[in-house]
C-alpha cells in the first residue's frame, strides 16, 4: 500500500507541510492500540475502516 502512495508521501513530506510531531505519536499510537486489541482478526479492510474512523470527530 505504501508503495502506490509513494509519491503522495514523499511530495507531502516537504518543510513546508509540517506535522506537529506530537500528532504523529498520537495517531501511532491509536493504530496500536487498535492492532493489539484485534489481535487474531485477519481482515484487513475491517482494520483500515478502524483506523479511519479512530480520526472521525466525536458528536
Amino acid at each position: 500500500m505504501v508503495g502506490r502512495h509513494w509519491d503522495g508521501i514523499a511530495s507531502y513530506c516537504k518543510p513546508e507541510n509540517k506535522v506537529p510531531l506530537r500528532f504523529v505519536e498520537g495517531l501511532n499510537n491509536k493504530i496500536r492500540v487498535i492492532q493489539r486489541r484485534a489481535y487474531g482478526l485477519r481482515d484487513e479492510e475491517y482494520l483500515r475502516l478502524k483506523i479511519l474512523t479512530c480520526m472521525l470527530p466525536r458528536i
